[in-house]
């Protein structure tokens, strides 16, 4: 039996994939949550002499003393959000406990949709692979089915390709690997990589928008507005009774609507006319739970959406 210590190994791995050398000074906030990020952070942007990492709940403690390590809650990104603001920070950024997901919170302290994060991460692993000489055609990008619509458009607007696949890691890593993708995202802020073994990482996220924060002039905020086109609802679980009932009935409420049906992972409906809009009806795996998301062109439009279908979920 033998011992390697890795993690200056890691740090320099990541580095090669994501070149920060030429970042104009950040201050960086970073919440890790007492998780494995605040081991990792330090050997990972340490180097990096452009960054002032400003560090928040950074050590090891599994009782989690501070927050829970879940940012995916809006009540555990409150802390990092005021260290944002206090700090004067140009981006906050939450791990969770393993550090395999990350948050990005912008210099106003407004947290940044991870569909946002996974278009902008996919534009720029696009354009590594033509930088190499790839037609971008023969280029594969993944997102789960309530992603949102921003992430195949920018795929399609550089040329290269989307593909569709069911919400979970065993899902998107399998959909992946089939397609040689080189990037995948979903709407939990999980990012997987072709070169991190398909996995996923929330390290390797944060460097992405870094590197691109770093190379731009302006703010996160203006950085990232591009990316976040469309109103969304967030996700919202109804528990019921009778979720094939509940189901049909939202069914038959979309195609009232003129609205395309899908089954791919749960209901998914998709309004293409004027206004334009989807949501996605899943079911609990352990609970009698259906889990609404919903995204449409404007807030009215999506706020209508919203409590019609939860109209005929809850009847």
């Amino acid at each position: 039996m033998s011992e390697r210590d890795v993690l200056d190994e890691y740090g320099d791995y990541l580095r090669k994939l994501v070149d920060l050398s030429g970042s104009r000074p950040l201050r960086v906030a970073v919440d890790a949550g007492n998780g494995m990020g605040g081991f990792t952070v330090p050997s990972v942007l340490g180097p990096v002499e452009a960054l002032d990492v400003r560090p928040l709940f950074f050590e090891l403690d599994g009782n989690f003393p501070n927050h829970e390590a879940n940012p995916l809650d809006p009540k555990n990104l409150v802390d990092l959000q005021k260290f944002v603001v206090e700090q004067g920070a140009d981006i906050g950024l939450a791990f969770d406990g393993d550090a395999d997901r990350c948050f990005v919170v912008d210099e106003r302290g407004e947290a940044v949709g991870a569909s946002a994060i996974t278009a902008l991460i996919a534009q720029r692993e696009i354009a590594k692979e033509v930088a190499r000489g790839v037609d971008p055609a023969a280029v594969t990008i993944v997102h789960n089915v309530i992603t949102s619509s921003v992430v195949p458009e920018v795929v399609a607007e550089q040329g290269a390709r989307a593909v569709r696949t069911r919400v979970g890691h065993s899902f998107v890593k399998a959909v992946m690997a089939e397609h040689e993708a080189v990037f995948g995202g979903e709407h939990s802020a999980h990012y997987y990589f072709r070169d991190f073994f398909f996995a996923d990482t929330g390290m390797l996220a944060a460097m992405h928008v870094l590197a691109a924060l770093g190379e731009s002039s302006g703010p996160l905020s203006a950085l990232m507005a591009p990316y976040e086109r469309y109103a969304a609802s967030g996700e919202i679980n109804s528990t019921v009774e009778d979720v094939p009932g509940a189901t049909a009935r939202a069914a038959a409420w979309a195609r009232e609507q003129g609205a395309q049906i899908d089954e791919m992972d749960g209901l998914t409906a998709l309004h293409e006319g004027a206004p334009r809009w989807w949501f996605n009806l899943r079911p609990s795996n352990t609970e009698p739970l259906l889990r609404l998301n919903v995204e449409a062109a404007d807030e009215t439009t999506m706020a209508q959406v919203r409590d019609e279908v939860l109209a005929q979920v809850r009847a």
